[in-house]
Parts: C-alpha cells; structure tokens; sequence
C-alpha cells in the first residue's frame, strides 16, 4: 500500500520519528499527501469543489497547498512542509524530497502545463522556488533558497539566485543525500578567487616598492 510507502520514507529520511502512530499523529507533510490522495482520486473524475475544498481544509491543518491537480509519486517525504506549495500541473516522482517553504510553481498566467516536473530520489532545500513548466532531472539537488528558473540535469546540483548548475565532486549522487547545507556556493567560490588575486595584487605592489620600482617598471 502506498501508504507503507509514506511511512517508510519518513522513517529513512527522518532521524527524529520514533514510532508509527508518532508518525501517523504528528507529521503534517504524511496528513497532507494522504488527504491530496483523495482530493486527486475526485479531481481526476471531473470533480472541482469538493477536491478543491479538500486540499484547503489540508491547507488549513498543515499549512501545506497542494492543488489537487498535481501528480505526485510514491514515497514523497515533506519534512516539516510549513509553506510548502505545489501546483496543478505540477508533477512528482518517486522518492523525492521537499524541505519547508519549497514552491512548485508557476510564472504567469499562461495556461495549459505551467508547474515543474520533478524526477524520481530528488532534494529540493528549504525555501527553493521552481517556476515554470521545466523538468528536474532524477537525483538532482536543488539547495536552499535557489530559485530555479530552467531544466536541471539529472545527477546535478543547483544553488543560486538564479539557479546555477553545479557539478559535486565530477560525481553522480548515488543516493538521497539530506545534507543539502553543504551545498557548494559559486557566488562565495567566486569572491574568494577575487579576493586571492587582489591578495596577490597588492603584494607584488608591495615588493616593487620595496625594490624602489614603480608600476614595476625596473628603470624607475
């Protein structure tokens, strides 16, 4: 059943579940997909309200939006999940995993597919934003707060205001990997190579006035 599917990823992604009624009572992200799961059922019959009113009373009791529209996969784990808002076309694999505040948005008022795809043993950190109708691949990693705006390779890693696509250690992730605070930075890496070449700027300046040479021009 595929809410023994649920369950078990919670208890493979969270250190914190003790037991299964702890789990059944007291994680809003397992209350919200079960309730998605039948606000879906009725949606996909050419129901409107009731779905719709399903997923706002889910709203309400979890503070997780998940249109009833969405396609979403087995083993989903929403850790947390406060803020959490996924759209009608927007479309889940297997295994994946959303932090607090994530957003499977849209970005505009176009109609037909306009939400994410996302693939199967995915990470998206806490605070992402994915917009528009692209497609994440499968085990990719989308680290805290990066808004991604653009396809995403599968076995990458992504950070960044905008999103930037970068390469852990020239390795593919061989598994859901919840550390998604180590994370590289490009912007940091970036500004630590400047702040090198200024390091060394600024002794080499120093040398040639020592030397009594100016601009390094040794004939001064």
């Amino acid at each position: 059943m595929r809410i023994k599917k649920e369950i078990q990823a919670i208890f493979e992604r969270d250190p914190a579940a003790k037991t299964v009624l702890e789990v059944l009572l007291c994680y809003p992200g397992l209350h919200a997909i079960l309730l998605h799961r039948v606000a879906h059922a009725l949606y996909r019959r050419g129901l409107i309200l009731l779905p719709r009113l399903i997923s706002q009373f889910s709203r309400w009791i979890t503070g997780i939006e998940i249109h009833p529209g969405a396609k979403i996969g087995e083993g989903l784990f929403i850790d947390h999940g406060m803020g959490v808002v996924i759209g009608e076309t927007a479309e889940i694999g297997d295994n994946v995993t959303l932090y607090q505040g994530v957003t499977l948005g849209g970005t505009g008022k176009e109609k037909g597919k306009r939400h994410p795809t996302v693939g199967n043993n995915v990470v998206i950190g806490t605070g992402a934003k994915v917009l528009g109708p692209i497609v994440i691949g499968d085990y990719a990693r989308i680290g805290a707060g990066t808004v991604v705006l653009n396809n995403v390779p599968s076995h990458t890693t992504v950070v960044g205001v905008p999103g930037r696509v970068v390469v852990y250690d020239g390795e593919r992730v061989p598994s859901i990997d919840l550390n998604h605070e180590k994370l590289p930075d490009p912007v940091a890496e970036m500004l630590y190579c400047l702040q090198q070449q200024i390091d060394t700027l600024r002794f080499q300046q120093e040398r040639c006035l020592k030397e009594g040479r100016i601009n390094g021009d040794p004939r001064v």
